[in-house]
């Protein structure tokens, strides 16, 4: 789970259960520890299909959390969708052009204590008519709602995708559960360490919007030599290093004195 760029929490799930199983206690947790800091602190949770279940959401209702949470599909969403739809392929037809449209109804799953709000959007591109349900206890317009609240978590899918493809967070080939989690924590701890680098000493043009992977590759895989004197750490890099300029600014800023 992130919020923002800050991984909050980093939790790995056996294989043989429900992806979303334990994430109404780690929510529970999470914001039982949040409202101790920030008691009036207004709390969104973003997911996809995968977490949303109705006891999770009913927990939320209960605790004044907010939850945009997308829903799976099936015929009965889609259902309430088809004119919708319909609309979306008949102006496609006539312009050419990128439609989304947007509706709302009250729906409930099978397995749910009670009916809740669900978000449709319909959008029609060259590629073809894209439909998502979006279940939510906001009470935003449709389309605001899905574009400045819901959009967002796509933000967090790069995060988490950045962490695991760029700090190794799916290497977890051990055969000792508590191993493999200890490898993924080990990876949230250098995420962390990086967005606080990122965020406090590494504010420079080139690095504003860097990934984990160029930080990485530009300014700690590099091969040096380091000489540690009585007063000093000597950085030896060798001349050919094309980012000596770029290294200078975080080293000046974390080791004050060098440059």
């Amino acid at each position: 789970m992130f919020c923002g760029s800050q991984p909050l929490v980093a939790y790995l799930c056996p294989s043989e259960i429900d992806g979303a199983k334990h994430a109404k206690a780690i929510v529970t947790l999470l914001v039982e520890y949040l409202r101790e800091f920030w008691p009036a602190v207004k709390i969104t949770i973003r997911g996809d299909g995968g977490f949303c279940r109705w006891k999770l959401v009913q927990w939320c209702e209960k605790h004044d959390v907010c939850y945009v949470l997308r829903a799976s599909r099936n015929h009965v969403p889609e259902r309430h969708a088809d004119a919708l739809m319909k609309q979306a392929e008949v102006e496609f037809e006539k312009t050419g052009e990128k439609v989304r449209l947007f509706d709302e109804t009250n729906y409930s799953a099978k397995t749910w204590d009670k009916e809740r709000r669900v978000i449709i959007k319909s959008k029609r591109v060259v590629q073809g008519l894209n439909t998502r349900f979006v279940v939510t206890n906001f009470s935003n317009p449709p389309q605001e709602l899905y574009d400045e609240i819901y959009a967002m978590r796509g933000d967090m899918e790069n995060r988490i995708r950045e962490q695991q493809l760029m700090l190794f967070a799916d290497r977890t080939r051990c055969q000792d559960f508590l191993v493999n989690q200890f490898r993924l924590l080990r990876s949230t701890l250098g995420y962390l360490l990086l967005d606080t680098l990122l965020s406090d000493y590494l504010k420079v043009a080139e690095l504003e919007k860097a990934q984990c992977d160029t930080i990485r590759l530009k300014l700690f895989k590099v091969a040096d030599r380091v000489r540690i004197t009585v007063r000093r750490v000597w950085f030896h890099l060798a001349t050919s290093y094309p980012h000596q300029a770029l290294f200078r600014t975080p080293s000046s800023r974390l080791l004050p004195g060098t440059g």
